[in-house]
């Protein structure tokens, strides 16, 4: 937990690859008994297809509303994204939320667009805080063994950590905002002044 969902710009030595974990928790509306899991990527399938094949597979009631939450260790790609946003439309009775420790190439525009996609698409994209990673590391690590670091501490540190990377994405919507305004306003033909 403290390695993957490490939200630092920089890691210090000794280096270790930071890998694309997914924890997701998906929740009947009835009130049932949440299901939750976690998915890495595998070769070449990313954590967020095998996280779609995976609800694909579990024959979920489609009269039934799910909502499900899902904790990345990095934003989607773009290619992810849009597959997400395909299987949202084609699943209406899910309700999807994903919360990331850190923004995948957050500065290629391509990627930016990704995040835009699911944003523009009903799929809230947010960073990663306080209440989510302490959801996280209390639903999805394995407590048998005392950690090497204080809990609380390295709660704080992530959400001290992760508010660089909010303003970070407030920054991509903001630009997404005022790219629709432009265009509008370029689109707005008004007629002569009488």
């Amino acid at each position: 937990f403290s390695l993957q969902f490490n939200n630092k710009r920089r890691v210090n030595k000794p280096y270790y690859p930071r890998k694309a974990l997914l924890c997701y928790q998906l929740t009947p509306q009835n009130g049932s008994t949440p299901t939750r899991g976690h998915l890495k990527n595998k070769k070449e399938d990313h954590a967020e297809i095998r996280f779609i094949n995976k609800i694909k597979s579990m024959g979920l009631d489609e009269t039934q509303c799910y909502q499900v939450t899902c904790y990345l260790t990095w934003s989607p790609c773009p290619s992810c994204a849009g597959e997400l946003v395909d299987f949202i439309k084609a699943h209406r009775h899910l309700n999807l939320r994903i919360f990331a420790s850190r923004l995948y190439y957050h500065w290629r525009p391509n990627y930016q667009e990704g995040l835009l996609l699911l944003c523009g698409s009903q799929v809230p994209v947010e960073v990663m805080g306080l209440p989510e990673f302490t959801d996280c590391w209390e639903n999805f690590v394995d407590h048998k063994e005392p950690p090497s670091f204080n809990p609380s501490e390295k709660l704080k540190e992530l959400d001290k950590n992760s508010q660089a990377i909010k303003r970070r994405l407030e920054r991509i919507k903001q630009s997404r905002s005022v790219d629709v305004l432009e265009n509008g306003l370029r689109s707005l033909q008004l007629g002569p002044v009488t």
